[in-house]
């Protein structure tokens, strides 16, 4: 079991019906695992149109031992699926397993760094 004061990350992303669109949050996840040591564990799960759903992904966590997960939508901006559909999609799980603490990040367009990608990624261009 873990200790309940590491938590585990689960990242949160639309879903495609793309396979490859849905193989880079996959990717992303592999990349994070290798160069970070904050969280036990890191998963992602999808809002919708890909598997593991989100409800299927908190579940298989905490059938891993987490006592402690943090969600991180991976979205630009806060519409209805950051303010209200993943939390629905979060609260049943909770519901089911009170004994594991469970919260939301902020989405990832509200981080401050977010103004710094942007002009990377676009500079990029320039060369």
């Amino acid at each position: 079991m873990s200790s309940p004061h590491i938590p585990h990350l689960l990242i949160v992303a639309h879903g495609s019906r793309r396979a490859a669109s849905n193989q880079e949050i996959q990717h992303l996840v592999d990349r994070l695992l290798a160069s970070q040591t904050q969280f036990a564990s890191i998963a992602c799960g999808f809002l919708e149109l890909a598997e593991p759903s989100i409800p299927d992904a908190l579940r298989q966590l905490i059938a891993q031992g987490a006592q402690f997960v943090v969600i991180m939508p991976y979205f630009l901006s806060a519409g209805r699926h950051v303010s209200e559909d993943i939390p629905a999609e979060i609260a049943a799980v909770a519901e089911a397993h009170p004994e594991v603490k469970i919260v939301i990040a902020e989405y990832l367009g509200a981080a401050n760094e977010i103004d710094q990608v942007l002009l990377s990624q676009a500079n990029k261009s320039l060369a």
